[in-house]
């Protein structure tokens, strides 16, 4: 009779709510919360807490609070399931304290305040590095109400995401209750599980993967057909896509379209030569490419470039540049310009394109195809280069940055390798995952640090970090450096160089060694949370200035004059060569 009476005044309160109904639903909400809130691990809280904070913490690169706001909610989902796992670990041999019901109340309050706290001093320290960061990078202030808005983000995503993963957890044990009609209780849990996480990857894999996929693929294969503003077909047969073309421009793609209707003309090369004190002719460039639909396979699309290299004679001039295209088929405008500055246009440039995708696409889900790409392209060229007479061919290069590095690497078994088959190589920001260059780092001089290594006392190969003047001390070895010489450009705060999977459990020599100049000295290593940190640096290092993270320009001046040097190049030269590189107007050199 009671209880009937209490549910009336309930509906009652429901359907005419007064100042009394009101205040009564003020606390059912809260006791609500409250049992909503008691469904979650405290040992998982205590995990999620932890990786929340170690998120926060300082990275290579600043970055916007949507980033960081991602990485502080996927750690702290993360943290949980761990922290649950080591609860559930716990009660399963019997450390389970038994406290009375006050004493638990007061741990809980005490644990909310010392969460509260935690989570303030992180979002303080991550307003703080991100300061000190940015004025170290000279990128301005930081957003405001950074630290309200990375809470939000990473408070939300971490629920969805725990979330999600009881719902996976209420299916196994739906399953298990079927099962378990057949199976002994640890079996039926067991394929449960197995079953539960076969479906969950082919719904993934078959529908989410797939779709996204396609839906990149689509996407950027439309991008692909338009044309940058202000780019125009060549007139001039040296060019891919001009009248008299075997590849005709609608094909190149819109990266091969910027390509070969950029860099510098004759009259700039002139300019530059004198203003560099250099007393030489000057030649138009040759610049070949082959976009994606121009042939049925990788093979087919490198034949091409050869037979454009046939047509414009490209095997007469001094310089022929093999560069390995980035996912899109981008080939870095400063690095192009650079060669032909440096050889007054006495050169020639080959690339090709291999993907639709951008490189962040590739760098997750396709490392097969960069290389193959690096080989069909340098094994097409080297192959017609060498029925050449030996006095009577140009000096043979290879170039790549970022994938177009990992690609272009792909084409060479070993350091000899590149020794015996080019005249040199130019790599920047070469990804961390790279063979030849992870084995030569490995294997680098005792004392050297990883950030920027010795082999051999720099003998053959070398590393530069900085855009200073193109010497022995700036790329790290000893005063004998032979030719064929080989340069990796690499920045400390370059995440696509040094992240790896390697970081989730193990810290790399670099966080171990002295940090480089642009990067702040508290940067750390922290379990799980270190390889999500210089995973977001890797979507952000292309946003730094000149000289930081994944953006080269002028170091391109020291690493081609260390490398292929023309006839009475000087020093002097190469200063006057980085400033153009760096600031590019009044000339059609390409910034970024």
């Amino acid at each position: 009779m009671a209880a009937g009476a209490s549910r009336d005044a309930a509906t009652a309160d429901d359907e005419n709510p007064g100042p009394g109904a009101r205040a009564r639903r003020g606390p059912r909400a809260v006791a609500a919360l409250a049992r909503w809130w008691n469904r979650f691990s405290p040992a998982g809280l205590v995990g999620a807490l932890v990786l929340f904070a170690a998120a926060l913490g300082p990275s290579l690169m600043p970055r916007s609070p949507l980033y960081q706001g991602a990485i502080a909610g996927v750690c702290a989902a993360l943290g949980y399931g761990v922290g649950t796992f080591v609860g559930w670990g716990g009660r399963r041999i019997g450390l389970r304290a038994p406290w009375p019901r006050e004493r638990r109340t007061l741990a809980r309050r005490c644990g909310a305040g010392a969460a509260l706290t935690v989570v303030v001093w992180a979002l303080l320290v991550d307003a703080d590095w991100q300061r000190r960061a940015r004025a170290l990078l000279d990128m301005g202030d930081p957003t405001p109400a950074r630290p309200l808005l990375v809470l939000v983000l990473g408070a939300g995503l971490a629920l969805l995401l725990v979330l999600a993963a009881r719902g996976l957890r209420s299916a196994v044990l739906a399953v298990a209750r079927l099962t378990g009609r057949l199976l002994p209780p640890v079996a039926a849990r067991l394929v449960a599980v197995a079953v539960v996480a076969v479906a969950a990857y082919l719904v993934l894999d078959g529908t989410v993967v797939a779709g996204v996929k396609h839906v990149l693929t689509t996407t950027y294969a439309a991008l692909d057909q338009d044309t940058y503003p202000g780019d125009e077909p060549p007139t001039s047969s040296l060019r891919s896509g001009s009248p008299d073309s075997l590849a005709a421009w609608g094909t190149l793609g819109r990266e091969g379209r910027r390509f070969v209707s950029g860099g510098p003309d004759v009259d700039e090369l002139a300019r530059f030569s004198r203003a560099a004190g250099l007393d030489r002719d000057v030649r138009e460039p040759v610049r070949v490419y082959a976009g994606l639909d121009a042939g049925d396979d990788l093979d087919a699309v490198a034949a091409l470039v050869v037979d454009e290299l046939d047509r414009t004679d490209a095997w007469d001039r001094s310089v022929l540049v093999v560069g390995t295209t980035t996912g899109t088929g981008w080939v870095d405008p400063p690095a192009a310009a650079a060669v032909e500055l440096l050889w007054g246009g006495d050169t020639a440039i080959a690339a090709m394109q291999y993907s639709y995708l951008p490189s962040w696409v590739s760098f997750v889900g396709d490392r097969a195809t960069p290389p193959a790409a690096g080989r069909a392209l340098f094994e097409a060229v080297h192959a017609r280069w060498s029925q050449l007479p030996e006095d009577d061919r140009p000096a043979l290069y290879a170039f790549g940055i970022s994938l177009g590095s990992y690609g272009s690497q792909g084409a060479f078994a070993s350091l000899p390798d590149v020794a015996a088959r080019t005249d040199g190589a130019v790599w920047a920001g070469t990804p961390g995952f790279t063979p030849l260059w992870r084995d030569l780092t490995d294997h680098r001089d005792p004392g050297s640090r990883e950030i920027l290594p010795v082999v051999d006392d720099g003998r053959r190969v070398r590393w530069g970090d900085t855009s200073r003047t193109a010497d022995a001390a700036t790329f790290g070895g000893g005063a004998r450096w032979e030719r064929p010489r080989v340069v990796y450009l690499q920045h400390a705060s370059d995440g696509v160089v040094w992240w790896s999977p390697d970081l989730l459990l193990a810290e790399p020599d670099w966080l171990r060694e002295p940090r480089g100049e642009d990067v702040l000295p508290d940067v750390d290593w922290f379990p799980v949370a270190t390889f999500f940190r210089v995973g977001i640096d890797l979507f952000v290092a292309g946003e730094a200035p000149a000289g930081h993270g994944h953006t080269y320009v002028g170091e391109y001046a020291d690493a081609w004059a260390a490398v292929a040097p023309p006839p009475g190049w000087t020093p002097a030269a190469t200063t006057s060569l980085r400033g153009v590189l760096e600031d590019p107007r009044g000339t059609s050199v390409g910034a970024r």
